[in-house]
């Protein structure tokens, strides 16, 4: 079910601030464990060729989290009209969690084998999420497709950094 005038909820300011601090929070987790080794390590691994660069992750990760809160915001105000809002919700807890786990596999434990097994699941829940969202309103699942097709890019970029550097 897609939103229409009878179900369009009102989002309040603060559930939508708190939902975008929610989603930054995870990407500023995976950050507390890079270090200036972390760094170090990276510059002496084989990089893939698509590989951006790395001032590029930052801007575009923080406007996925902040589309990723807006989104969320949107199903948790409408969660009483919608049966299907409680497993959407938990769909995004659970993609939060898994994206938030990815930097530390990855750039903490320098292990970029076990980080594709990460964000393989990631992309999996980040699906559920999107199409969960979808039925509750279609705006919410839409402001999720750009970060589908990143961390589609991200797993194809994993995966050649793990065939690099096994």
């Amino acid at each position: 079910m897609t939103t229409n005038a009878a179900t369009n909820a009102r989002t309040p300011i603060g559930v939508l601030v708190g939902f975008i601090l929610v989603s930054l929070g995870a990407g500023a987790f995976g950050m507390l464990f890079i270090g200036a080794d972390t760094w170090t390590w990276y510059a002496s691994i084989n990089q893939p060729s698509i590989a951006p660069p790395n001032w590029l992750f930052g801007p575009v990760w923080t406007a996925l989290y902040i589309m990723m809160g807006i989104a969320a915001a949107m199903v948790w105000s409408r969660r009483a009209a919608f049966e299907g809002a409680a497993q959407a919700m938990a769909l995004f807890v659970l993609q939060l969690i898994l994206n938030a786990i990815w930097t530390p596999v990855f750039f903490g434990l320098q292990d970029p084998t076990s980080a594709l097994a990460v964000i393989i699941i990631l992309w999996c829940a980040i699906v559920a999420t999107l199409i969960s969202f979808w039925r509750i309103d279609s705006r919410a699942g839409a402001l999720l497709i750009p970060y589908l097709a990143w961390v589609s890019f991200a797993t194809v970029l994993n995966y050649q950094f793990a065939q690099l550097n096994p």
